[in-house]
Protein backbone atom coordinates (compact mmCIF):
# COMPACT_ATOMS: atom_id res chain seq x y z
CA UNK A 1 0.00 0.00 0.00
CA UNK A 2 2.70 2.84 0.49
CA UNK A 3 4.49 1.63 -2.57
CA UNK A 4 1.37 2.60 -4.42
CA UNK A 5 0.84 5.45 -2.71
CA UNK A 6 4.36 6.50 -3.25
CA UNK A 7 3.49 5.77 -6.99
CA UNK A 8 0.24 8.24 -7.00
CA UNK A 9 2.14 11.19 -5.77
CA UNK A 10 5.42 10.27 -8.06
CA UNK A 11 2.87 10.58 -10.98
CA UNK A 12 1.37 13.59 -9.57
CA UNK A 13 4.75 15.25 -9.37
CA UNK A 14 5.50 14.33 -12.90
CA UNK A 15 2.36 15.43 -14.70
CA UNK A 16 2.78 18.69 -12.81
CA UNK A 17 6.72 19.41 -13.29
CA UNK A 18 5.61 18.79 -16.58
CA UNK A 19 2.60 21.05 -17.16
CA UNK A 20 4.63 23.81 -15.17
CA UNK A 21 6.89 23.80 -17.80
CA UNK A 22 4.68 25.38 -20.70
CA UNK A 23 2.60 27.46 -17.77
CA UNK A 24 5.91 29.60 -17.31
CA UNK A 25 7.92 29.41 -19.97
CA UNK A 26 4.68 31.17 -22.10
CA UNK A 27 4.01 33.57 -20.02
CA UNK A 28 7.47 34.85 -19.48
CA UNK A 29 8.37 34.53 -23.35
CA UNK A 30 7.44 38.11 -24.26
CA UNK A 31 10.02 38.89 -21.94
CA UNK A 32 12.77 36.48 -22.50
CA UNK A 33 12.95 37.56 -26.59
CA UNK A 34 13.51 41.46 -25.23
CA UNK A 35 16.19 40.48 -22.97
CA UNK A 36 18.14 37.08 -22.47
CA UNK A 37 18.05 37.80 -18.12
CA UNK A 38 14.64 37.25 -18.17
CA UNK A 39 15.11 33.63 -19.92
CA UNK A 40 17.69 32.68 -17.13
CA UNK A 41 15.24 33.94 -14.65
CA UNK A 42 12.00 31.98 -15.71
CA UNK A 43 14.31 28.82 -15.69
CA UNK A 44 16.09 29.55 -12.27
CA UNK A 45 12.42 30.06 -11.66
CA UNK A 46 11.02 26.61 -12.54
CA UNK A 47 14.26 24.64 -11.15
CA UNK A 48 13.53 26.05 -7.44
CA UNK A 49 9.92 25.25 -8.17
CA UNK A 50 10.86 21.77 -9.06
CA UNK A 51 12.66 21.21 -5.69
CA UNK A 52 10.25 22.96 -3.81
CA UNK A 53 6.98 20.05 -5.63
CA UNK A 54 9.55 17.58 -5.46
CA UNK A 55 10.15 18.06 -1.49
CA UNK A 56 6.31 18.93 -0.82
CA UNK A 57 4.51 16.18 -3.01
CA UNK A 58 6.93 12.99 -2.86
CA UNK A 59 9.35 14.05 -0.18
CA UNK A 60 12.24 14.35 -2.20
CA UNK A 61 14.49 17.04 -0.64
CA UNK A 62 17.46 18.17 -1.89
CA UNK A 63 20.72 20.01 -1.07
CA UNK A 64 23.24 22.23 -2.80
CA UNK A 65 27.09 21.21 -1.42
CA UNK A 66 30.34 22.97 -1.48
CA UNK A 67 31.00 26.54 -3.73
CA UNK A 68 29.02 27.04 -6.51
CA UNK A 69 30.84 28.39 -9.00
CA UNK A 70 30.35 31.96 -10.39
CA UNK A 71 33.26 33.00 -12.74
CA UNK A 72 34.12 31.33 -16.58
CA UNK A 73 34.38 28.13 -15.52
CA UNK A 74 33.74 24.53 -17.00
CA UNK A 75 31.15 22.51 -14.85
CA UNK A 76 32.02 18.53 -15.31
CA UNK A 77 29.35 16.63 -13.31
CA UNK A 78 27.99 13.39 -12.54
CA UNK A 79 24.67 12.83 -14.45
CA UNK A 80 22.06 10.30 -13.26
CA UNK A 81 18.94 12.06 -13.90
CA UNK A 82 17.10 14.80 -14.98
CA UNK A 83 16.81 16.56 -11.68
CA UNK A 84 20.48 16.70 -11.26
CA UNK A 85 20.42 19.05 -14.36
CA UNK A 86 18.02 21.25 -12.81
CA UNK A 87 19.86 21.59 -9.39
CA UNK A 88 23.23 22.43 -11.11
CA UNK A 89 21.50 24.97 -13.89
CA UNK A 90 19.20 26.54 -10.28
CA UNK A 91 22.45 26.63 -8.45
CA UNK A 92 24.82 28.73 -10.60
CA UNK A 93 24.01 31.98 -12.13
CA UNK A 94 24.92 31.51 -16.22
CA UNK A 95 24.68 28.04 -17.13
CA UNK A 96 24.88 26.35 -20.70
CA UNK A 97 24.86 23.20 -21.82
CA UNK A 98 25.93 21.33 -25.05
CA UNK A 99 22.92 19.64 -26.26
CA UNK A 100 21.34 17.14 -28.77
CA UNK A 101 20.51 18.73 -31.73
CA UNK A 102 16.72 17.36 -31.84
CA UNK A 103 16.47 19.29 -28.33
CA UNK A 104 16.09 22.66 -30.11
CA UNK A 105 12.54 21.46 -31.62
CA UNK A 106 11.12 21.21 -28.65
CA UNK A 107 8.36 23.08 -27.40
CA UNK A 108 9.41 26.14 -24.78
CA UNK A 109 12.72 24.24 -23.45
CA UNK A 110 14.51 24.27 -26.88
CA UNK A 111 13.40 28.26 -27.09
CA UNK A 112 14.89 28.67 -23.60
CA UNK A 113 18.13 27.02 -24.00
CA UNK A 114 19.05 28.58 -27.61
CA UNK A 115 18.24 31.67 -25.81
CA UNK A 116 20.86 31.26 -22.78
CA UNK A 117 23.74 29.87 -25.70
CA UNK A 118 23.44 26.90 -25.32
CA UNK A 119 25.24 24.71 -28.44
CA UNK A 120 22.95 22.05 -30.33
CA UNK A 121 25.14 19.08 -31.55
CA UNK A 122 24.03 15.66 -33.98
CA UNK A 123 24.59 12.38 -32.41
CA UNK A 124 28.21 10.97 -32.91
CA UNK A 125 29.50 15.20 -33.79
CA UNK A 126 30.46 15.51 -30.55
CA UNK A 127 34.08 16.70 -31.27
CA UNK A 128 32.53 19.33 -33.65
CA UNK A 129 30.43 21.05 -30.91
CA UNK A 130 33.53 20.99 -28.47
CA UNK A 131 35.62 22.60 -31.08
CA UNK A 132 33.00 25.58 -31.92
CA UNK A 133 32.93 25.79 -27.86
CA UNK A 134 36.88 26.10 -27.71
CA UNK A 135 36.36 28.94 -30.54
CA UNK A 136 33.78 30.64 -29.15
CA UNK A 137 35.17 30.97 -25.84
CA UNK A 138 38.76 32.09 -27.53
CA UNK A 139 37.14 34.76 -29.38
CA UNK A 140 35.00 36.11 -26.64
CA UNK A 141 31.37 35.27 -28.40
CA UNK A 142 29.86 33.50 -25.44
CA UNK A 143 28.82 35.16 -22.51
CA UNK A 144 31.00 34.70 -19.57
CA UNK A 145 29.23 31.77 -17.37
CA UNK A 146 29.76 27.88 -16.65
CA UNK A 147 29.80 25.85 -19.31
CA UNK A 148 28.35 22.43 -17.63
CA UNK A 149 29.08 19.34 -19.46
CA UNK A 150 28.48 15.42 -18.69
CA UNK A 151 32.07 13.58 -19.14
CA UNK A 152 30.32 10.35 -19.45
CA UNK A 153 27.80 11.39 -22.59
CA UNK A 154 24.55 10.64 -20.87
CA UNK A 155 22.88 9.41 -17.56
CA UNK A 156 24.53 6.61 -15.93
CA UNK A 157 22.55 4.74 -13.39
CA UNK A 158 23.77 4.07 -9.83
CA UNK A 159 26.53 1.28 -9.71
CA UNK A 160 26.90 1.12 -13.14
CA UNK A 161 30.44 1.82 -14.97
CA UNK A 162 30.78 4.02 -17.87
CA UNK A 163 34.21 6.40 -19.24
CA UNK A 164 34.84 9.26 -19.25
CA UNK A 165 35.41 10.74 -22.60
CA UNK A 166 38.17 13.36 -23.67
CA UNK A 167 35.77 16.45 -25.06
CA UNK A 168 36.03 17.50 -21.27
CA UNK A 169 39.97 17.19 -20.92
CA UNK A 170 39.95 19.70 -25.05
CA UNK A 171 38.03 21.83 -23.44
CA UNK A 172 40.68 22.53 -20.03
CA UNK A 173 43.60 22.35 -21.97
CA UNK A 174 42.40 24.32 -25.12
CA UNK A 175 40.05 27.30 -23.35
CA UNK A 176 42.78 27.21 -20.09
CA UNK A 177 39.82 27.54 -17.74
CA UNK A 178 39.31 25.73 -14.13
CA UNK A 179 36.81 22.49 -14.11
CA UNK A 180 34.75 22.17 -11.51
CA UNK A 181 34.03 18.39 -10.93
CA UNK A 182 30.47 17.78 -9.52
CA UNK A 183 29.44 15.03 -7.65
CA UNK A 184 25.59 13.30 -7.01
CA UNK A 185 23.70 10.61 -5.33
CA UNK A 186 20.36 12.22 -7.32
CA UNK A 187 19.69 8.71 -9.22
CA UNK A 188 19.15 6.33 -5.91
CA UNK A 189 15.92 8.31 -5.71
CA UNK A 190 14.94 9.66 -9.48
CA UNK A 191 16.28 7.08 -12.21
CA UNK A 192 16.76 7.33 -15.69
CA UNK A 193 13.10 5.96 -16.50
CA UNK A 194 10.29 5.57 -14.81
CA UNK A 195 7.73 7.49 -12.55
CA UNK A 196 8.15 6.31 -9.36
CA UNK A 197 10.56 8.90 -7.09
CA UNK A 198 11.79 7.62 -3.61
CA UNK A 199 11.90 9.87 -0.47
CA UNK A 200 15.13 11.11 0.76
CA UNK A 201 17.77 13.48 0.42
CA UNK A 202 19.58 13.99 -3.11
CA UNK A 203 22.33 15.94 -3.12
CA UNK A 204 24.34 17.97 -5.70
CA UNK A 205 28.12 18.49 -4.48
CA UNK A 206 30.27 20.97 -6.10
CA UNK A 207 33.96 20.00 -5.79
CA UNK A 208 37.34 22.17 -5.52
CA UNK A 209 38.19 23.30 -9.08
CA UNK A 210 40.70 21.80 -10.95
CA UNK A 211 43.72 24.21 -11.84
CA UNK A 212 44.70 24.39 -15.28
CA UNK A 213 48.49 22.85 -16.18
CA UNK A 214 47.42 19.30 -16.36
CA UNK A 215 48.37 16.99 -18.84
CA UNK A 216 45.11 15.47 -20.57
CA UNK A 217 46.31 12.03 -19.03
CA UNK A 218 46.85 13.79 -15.38
CA UNK A 219 43.08 15.81 -16.16
CA UNK A 220 40.89 12.28 -17.02
CA UNK A 221 42.13 10.66 -14.12
CA UNK A 222 41.63 13.54 -11.71
CA UNK A 223 38.34 13.94 -12.84
CA UNK A 224 37.17 10.65 -12.89
CA UNK A 225 38.76 9.84 -9.57
CA UNK A 226 37.45 12.67 -7.54
CA UNK A 227 34.02 12.43 -9.19
CA UNK A 228 33.55 9.14 -9.12
CA UNK A 229 34.79 8.44 -4.99
CA UNK A 230 32.39 11.73 -4.08
CA UNK A 231 29.60 10.62 -5.86
CA UNK A 232 30.38 6.80 -4.40
CA UNK A 233 30.54 8.25 -1.22
CA UNK A 234 27.13 10.37 -1.15
CA UNK A 235 25.63 7.07 -2.50
CA UNK A 236 26.85 4.53 0.26
CA UNK A 237 25.19 7.58 2.96
CA UNK A 238 21.67 8.13 1.21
Amino acid sequence: MAYAIQWLRSLVFIILMYLMMPLVGLFFFPLAIFDRKWAYYVMHLYCRWVRWSAHWIVGLKSEIRGEVPTGEVIVASKHQSFFDILIIFGAVPKARFIMKAQLIWAPILGYYAYRIGCVFVDRGKRGQAIRKMVADVKSGKQDPGQLVIFPQGTRVAVGVKKPYKVGTAILYTETGQEVVPVATNVGVFWKRHGFYRKPGLAVVEFLPPIKPGLSTKEFMEKLEDVIEAASDKLTENS
